[in-house]
């Protein structure tokens, strides 16, 4: 099969590998659609290295089509489905608190196991046994199915922040996880959704997304803008949409007294930010960490948008083959697309 194989940090190329080996148990899909994900990108100029083997494959968020079962009677040749791709151990003090994407034996696919940038990819069965698989309804495409799992992601980090109906939102960044946030604040009721990007493009895709009001920090005062929406109170909720440590510091300001930060994006290793830490203390400000997914942050996700309480038919906006894979993350990095995905058609 072809498959782009990333044999060591920027250098990711198109070759030819064995087709994957169906085992007991196991499902061997062909890849309907693969997204682009800001960590892939982090991945592949080494800004990320835990859970990377080289040479690898990489590419987690992703749809497929049965084409082989290890002999499973509910998952048959044909179906699409839907794949969470963090496949916790179920045994372990953080699994058994319900916190699976914590856990310390953690395996993904697109890490520790072969991804999704390739023409087949093998579900290992300890996934099929857990129930990571889930079988498409006709309304969900190939391309939304495999933007569930970021929305998965983005929904637990919202849970862990507490965002609720009527809060005032201020979401810091306007890419495709910044866009995802927008539109579950907009579900969960927030009263006012303020996104902060300067890049126009994005700005505008933040009001297609459902945001109030979009602001370029590079032109006005970020901290005073944000208490002009908000009757000078500050936001209830400020979630920091992109990984840039000096963002994180930024948030301790634009927080209502009580309110909650989620600090979402990754950050690359031996980054470090400064936070106000009076402003923490003295305003009773709550800030989260938020990390991954759980399989049922990915079934309820998936539910959203099989019922059309959420729409992801605007995220993808550039399309490639996996011949032009290259093309795709030069895309992807460049800041000019929302969301880039390679599909098989």
């Amino acid at each position: 099969m072809k498959a782009a194989i990333l044999y060591a940090p920027h250098d990711m190329r198109l070759a030819l590998r064995d087709d994957p080996v169906l085992e007991p148990g196991d499902l061997i899909l062909r890849v309907k659609a693969t997204t682009i994900c800001g960590t892939d990108i982090r991945v592949y100029r080494g800004r990320k290295t835990a859970g990377i083997r080289y040479p690898s494959v990489i590419g987690h968020e992703f749809s497929g089509e049965i084409i082989a079962s290890g002999g499973s009677e509910t998952y048959t040749p044909g179906l699409r489905v839907g794949v969470c791709p963090a496949i916790p151990c179920g045994r372990c003090t953080q699994c058994l608190r319900g916190l699976e994407n914590l856990c310390p034996d953690l395996q993904a696919i697109g890490y520790e196991i072969d991804g999704a940038f390739a023409e087949y990819i093998r579900i290992p069965a300890r996934a099929v046994e857990l129930g990571n698989v889930h079988v498409l309804s006709d309304t969900v495409t190939d391309c939304d199915a495999a933007l569930i799992e970021p929305f998965a992601c983005v929904l637990n980090g919202q849970n862990k922040v507490g965002l609720q109906q009527g809060d005032k939102v201020v979401i810091l960044g306007a890419g495709p996880i910044g866009a995802l946030h927008v539109k579950l604040a907009r579900l969960r009721g927030a009263s006012r959704v303020i996104v902060s990007e300067p890049n126009a493009a994005r700005r505008a895709a933040a009001l297609q997304a459902g945001a109030d009001v979009v602001i370029d920090p590079s032109a006005v005062d970020l901290r005073a803008a944000v208490r002009s929406e908000t009757r000078g109170q500050g936001a209830n909720v400020v979630i920091c949409a992109i990984g840039i440590p000096s963002l994180a510091a930024q948030a301790v300001g634009l927080a209502a007294k009580g309110g909650g930060i989620s600090l979402f994006a990754g950050f690359s290793n031996g980054e470090l930010g400064t936070l106000d830490v009076n402003a923490i203390h003295y305003d009773e400000l709550r800030v989260t960490g938020s990390f991954g997914l759980s399989r049922r942050d990915y079934e309820d996700a998936l539910n959203m948008v099989t019922d059309g309480r959420i729409d992801l038919r605007d995220m993808v906006t550039h399309r490639y083959g996996l011949q032009e894979v290259a093309a795709a993350f030069a895309m992807a990095e460049s800041g000019a697309a929302m969301k880039v995905a390679i599909t098989d058609v």
